[in-house]
């Protein structure tokens, strides 16, 4: 049996809008059903973010730290911090070490003593604001060494563009899902589709449920006292 023996399959953005009007028993025609499809496909990435870690979206970059300095704001594009270590002669092959840190609350922060302490940083709280993350340190960076903060994040996925030759920022196997999700918040806009709303939202919610679950961590975990490791 003959095979295209490609692995390519994509949508495009304009793919993507077209699938869901017709699961929704519509047509796109106008710029403006292309135009608020668009918005809707922004909304919708908005909302998986909000349902918790996607692993495609964990980056991996690194915060030099300025002895004294403890405020440090992020770009926009991070989301949320993952975990973040505390690292020492950076670069160095026979010295670079890697000292564990813990993300603290706001009000374990606020219960510090004193927050001008300075030394290695052990500790870190996360400020969110509405247009940015900012880390706090505890303590304050010393000059005895040069620290690196290096943390893994949560990207913000990217918009969906104005061009509909464009694909969405999510893995090729996220497509039925996110068709599926399109389809529902279309239903819900156009009166001739409302009816068949609950059916579009219940293949929504299997389909994330297949693409979430396939997403998952493989690694085990091994639970002890006092923690957990992740094997």
């Amino acid at each position: 049996m003959a095979t295209s023996e490609t692995f390519a399959f994509n949508l495009d953005i304009g793919d993507i809008i077209e699938e869901a009007y017709e699961r929704c028993g519509l047509e796109a025609r106008s710029g403006y059903d292309y135009r608020t499809a668009r918005r809707s496909l922004n909304m919708l990435m908005l909302e998986w973010q909000n349902r918790g870690l996607s692993l495609w979206t964990v980056k991996n970059t690194s915060q030099t730290l300025t002895a004294g300095t403890s405020t440090y704001a992020l770009t926009g594009d991070k989301l949320d911090i993952i975990e973040g270590v505390c690292r020492t002669d950076a670069g160095d092959t026979s010295l670079q070490s890697d000292l564990s840190m813990t993300r603290i609350s706001v009000s374990t922060y606020s219960q510090q003593t004193n927050k001008l302490t300075q030394g290695r940083p052990l500790q870190y709280y996360v400020e969110r604001t509405p247009t940015n993350l900012n880390l706090v340190f505890w303590p304050v960076p010393d000059d005895a060494k040069t620290y690196v903060f290096n943390y893994y994040y949560m990207e913000r996925i990217e918009d969906a563009g104005n061009a509909a030759n464009l694909n969405m920022d999510v893995p090729a196997r996220y497509l039925p899902c996110l068709t599926a999700g399109l389809a529902y918040y279309v239903s819900m806009k156009r009166k001739e589709s409302q009816q068949i709303a609950p059916m579009l939202k219940q293949v929504y919610d299997e389909q994330w449920e297949l693409a979430s679950d396939g997403a998952r961590e493989k690694a085990s975990l091994q639970v002890s006292p006092g923690g957990y490791n992740i094997l």
